[in-house]
């Protein structure tokens, strides 16, 4: 027979392309074409399936003798554990089986209720669908903060809460006044709707629901275990993370982009288990697709641990007389929307469409009863092959492991839900639909009792051999999951002397306030019994901020120490690595430092070890682009430091748009736990940063410290800085505002607001006005405008909802008091930044700031572009002593001129007419 086409080229072209290599010499060719030949007698007699399974065997052994091969990226769309291989079962599946029926019903039953009362939503469909997945690892797997390991951290699916609600009932650590106040939170004592620690403190401990969070956080949790057992603060072998989510999820590019973090990290101590019932929140994940297959492939490339648990037991029987491998093959070929279809339409549509499809698969088919075909499940929800799936995680060395689970979204509702895409907008069960859902669970609950808008909650007796089996399961795995305790010792802080230096100013020395940020906590480092407990987090570019002089000593953390000859080991700076090394260098990614900030910020919780974050970054890629993480952060109650360098709006002066940070501030006021800075001095970050360290890690502020975080922006532009002036306290920096430099005196008064750099423009402009004016100007130092923000709001609240009381003067009003204006703000920000104080300012008000799109040039250039340069500053102030009528309007002009402001060249953004594009 005339050869194909696609054998002709091969012949002529026998190069392998799809991982397999080609280039090896031949060294005895005769035997290599007997195995071909004997390859092709396989195929030829016994056909294509039994020639791949021997393929398949051969890379079996092949692994087994230790012979390194590329590995397959995607396998068979069957279990990854055969059956006989599968440990035996360790507890009674009837007692678990009941255990999970009763959390089934309160769990949908909670969210029915609260829609009922009112309706304030809820999921039903996603723990439906994961039950099995949680209760053997409930059982079986989850180990408690008692136990001897120290416990393992669960990141849970967030829409799946009800169903951890739900089994905290069953425990009774919840009543059913609780889950009646499921979504309820106004009022204290309600459940949150998703895994929020902020909320709930004592019981969860991981934020999870913005999907994509939960996963990378999960990761570098694992590998922060890692961190603090490598340097000797915690014993954390024996625990492992455990993430659960979606197949929808995996979407998201925070969970898959640092998949590779973990298996270059070798975290065998990290299991992900993926819940794919085949849809994302109203649709399937990939309908013309099988998303099973393409994670497979992902995670397999990555290097994880792939195991897959697909079908049920019921599947055994018919998959071991599969001996031509045509039920395999169907299972291969099938797109999930058609499996997602199958629950939907029952058995004789599968009997049809699935097994219909191929004689020898009708006739494996023909001797199943419809009630066999209904009970052939998908493998998420078989314990059996769940607790195989957990236990290869455990077992495995050297790799993390992902387990992708197949599943039914909303299984056991019903017909009404099963599968449905709309399931999860789906919040109540009708009357018939409660009742068929109790016959599937086999509860004794009453029709009289579903034919209310209220549904009983169900539980056995509190002496049932379930509650038994239940308690004694979790003392046995170390007490309750989730729970989050708060235990630690405070660290020794710094003594007061620790930050004096700062406070003593450079002289004459240039010195930028990144930089004296870096020489401060460098020697905090020193500091015995706290400077170890310090964490650097660096995404790149440590040389940029100076960071480098931190290498020799602090040593960077990496799990193999430094197996390499650096190119830089001449130099005094050079790189250094080490398996206790204090800096975590994360390479270039925000997220990923993001995600290692979340677990050494809540380390005081969660392993009872209170470490330091200090996460410095390109200012305009923290908030900018992982205001969410830092969101997630703030709910997990990290607490820590975020500094933003090179920030400002014309310092970073050559690197144009989009590095060019002007709004930062902005989006940290949207954060309630961060307090955000823009300290103009060193002095000021001496005096913010041992506030921020009392407050968060004493009792002097708050008793067991406060879980807030601290953000402050630093600059990258070298000025000499001043000593603390003898007129300024402490308390004064951390109100936010006080009187720097006052002016010289002159026929005219005026104030300047300036914070961060631009301060130093402030402090020009009032030479000019008093030069070449006679303007007398104070030069105010703001660092904390959303301090000052804050302060007035919460003060301008108590007034109004306290009439019959003496009110409240906010902190702007009283520092402020005794002037009169006009008063200009200046900052490297938007003037949305200032603006937040302007409804408590005593007199008139205005505000330069550097709103619009960032250009490239130098800063001088910039400043003037955007008006905050000291000439502008001086010019706004005229401007508004002209409006005061304390000066005459001929001024203007003759300032335009006297320092060269082209307005027609430049125009002011915001300005009404034809200059007021933004988008230029």
């Amino acid at each position: 027979m005339a050869e194909s086409r696609e054998q002709q080229s091969f012949a002529e072209h026998p190069i392998i392309t799809d991982g397999l290599p080609a280039q090896y010499p031949d060294i005895d060719e005769t035997e290599t074409d007997e195995w071909l030949e004997s390859f092709d007698a396989v195929v030829g007699e016994r056909g294509r399936s039994r020639g791949r399974y021997l393929l398949l065997k051969l890379l079996e052994r092949a692994r087994q003798r230790n012979i390194g091969i590329p590995s397959l990226t995607t396998t068979d769309y069957i279990n990854t554990i055969p059956p006989d291989r599968e440990p035996d079962f360790p507890g009674d599946e009837n007692i678990e089986r009941r255990i999970r029926q009763y959390i089934r019903w309160n769990s949908a039953v909670m969210v029915h209720r609260t829609n009922v009362e009112r309706g304030t939503g809820g999921h039903i469909g996603t723990y439906a669908s994961a039950a099995s997945l949680y209760e053997v690892g409930f059982n079986h797997f989850f180990r408690g903060r008692d136990h001897a390991g120290g416990g393992d951290q669960l990141f849970f699916q967030g829409h799946a809460s009800p169903g951890i609600y739900a089994r905290a009932f069953l425990e009774g650590r919840l009543d059913e006044e609780q889950l009646d106040r499921f979504r309820s939170e106004v009022d204290a004592g309600g459940l949150s709707s998703y895994p929020h620690p902020r909320l709930m403190p004592e019981f969860w401990e991981f934020p999870t629901v913005s999907m994509g969070l939960g996963p990378i956080n999960a990761i570098y949790q694992a590998r922060f275990n890692r961190y603090l057992h490598n340097r000797g603060f915690a014993d954390t072998s024996d625990q492992h993370v455990w993430f659960f989510g979606g197949d929808g999820e995996t979407a998201e590019p925070e969970m898959m982009g640092a998949l590779a973090v973990a298996s270059r990290e070798g975290l065998d101590n990290l299991t992900f288990v993926v819940n794919c019932n085949l849809q994302q929140l109203d649709g399937p994940v990939r309908g013309n697709g099988k998303i099973v297959q393409e994670l497979e492939g992902q995670f397999r490339g990555a290097g994880w641990n792939v195991v897959k648990v697909l079908w049920g037991r019921e599947w055994d029987e018919l998959l071991a007389r599969d001996v031509d491998g045509a039920l395999i093959a169907r299972m291969n070929e099938v797109p999930d929307g058609e499996l997602q279809t199958y629950p939907a339409r029952g058995p004789q549509y599968v009997r049809d469409n699935f097994f219909g499809a191929d004689p020898a698969l009708k006739q494996l088919a023909d001797d199943l009863t419809d009630d066999d075909i209904a009970r052939l499940r998908r493998g998420g929800h078989d314990y059996r092959k769940v607790y195989a799936a957990y236990e290869a995680a455990m077992k495995t060395s050297g790799a993390p492991t992902v387990i992708l689970a197949q599943t039914v979204k909303g299984w056991t509702l019903g017909p009404d839900f099963e599968a449905r895409n709309a399931v999860h907008q789906m919040k109540k069960l009708s009357a018939e639909a409660l009742k068929t859902f109790r016959d599937r669970l086999q509860l004794d609950v009453s029709d009289e009792a579903l034919e209310g808008d209220l549904p009983p909650y169900a539980r056995p007796d509190e002496d049932a051999e379930e509650v038994a089996y239940l308690q004694e399961r979790r003392r046995e795995l170390g007490g309750y999951v989730p729970s989050r305790r708060v235990s630690f010792t405070m660290p020794q802080l710094p003594a007061h002397d620790a930050f004096g230096a700062l406070k003593e100013g450079s002289d004459k020395q240039d010195v930028a306030t990144t930089m004296a940020l870096v020489r401060l906590f460098k020697d905090l480092l020193r500091t015995k019994g706290f400077g170890e407990r310090v964490v650097p987090i660096i995404p790149d570019e440590a040389r940029t901020f100076g960071l480098d002089s931190w290498f020799p000593s602090a040593k960077i953390y990496d799990r193999l120490g430094q197996t390499y000859e650096p190119v830089d080991q001449e130099l005094l700076l050079s790189y250094k690595q080490a398996t206790d090394g204090q800096i975590i260098h994360e390479g270039i990614t925000e997220a990923g430092s993001m995600g290692t900030f979340h677990a050494a910020g809540s380390s005081y919780a969660t392993h009872g070890e209170p470490m330091i974050p200090f996460y410095i970054f390109y200012s305009m890629f923290g908030f900018q682009r992982t205001a969410d993480l830092i969101w997630s952060a703030a709910d997990q109650r990290s607490r820590g430091f975020l500094i933003g360098a090179t920030a400002g709006g014309t310092t970073l002066n050559g690197e144009g748009l989009q590095h060019q940070d002007r709004h930062s501030l902005l989006m940290a006021q949207s954060n309630p736990a961060v307090e955000a800075y823009d300290p103009s001095f060193a002095y000021e970050i001496a005096v913010l940063v041992e506030h921020a360290l009392k407050r968060m890690y004493s009792d002097e502020i708050v008793e067991g410290g406060e879980d807030v975080m601290y953000y402050l922006t630093v600059y990258n532009e070298p000025t000499p800085q001043p000593a603390m002036p003898d007129h300024v306290e402490d308390q004064q920096v951390i109100d936010g505002l006080y009187r720097f430099n006052e002016g010289p005196g002159g026929q005219h008064t005026a104030h300047l607001l300036a914070s961060g750099t631009i301060i130093h423009e402030a402090l020009r402009a009032q030479s000019l006005l008093a030069d070449d004016w006679d303007v007398s100007a104070d030069v105010w130092s703001a660092p904390g405008w959303n301090r000052l923000l804050r302060d007035g709001a919460a003060i301008e609240a108590w007034n109004r909802t306290n009439p019959e009381s003496e009110p409240r003067t906010p902190l702007v009003s009283r520092i402020l008091e005794e002037t009169e204006g006009p008063y200009v703000a200046v900052s490297d920000w938007m003037r949305a930044t200032p603006f937040q104080i302007a409804d408590w300012m005593p007199g008139p008000f205005a505000v330069l700031g550097t709103d619009g799109f960032g250009r490239s040039d130098t800063r001088e250039a910039l400043r003037r572009y955007h008006r905050v340069d000291a000439e502008s500053i001086a010019y706004c102030v005229l401007a508004e002593l002209v409006k005061l009528e304390q000066l005459d309007a001929s001024v203007l002009p003759d300032a335009m001129e006297r320092y060269d402001l082209d307005f027609e060249r430049i125009p002011f953004f915001g300005q009404p007419g034809d200059t007021d594009d933004v988008t230029r």
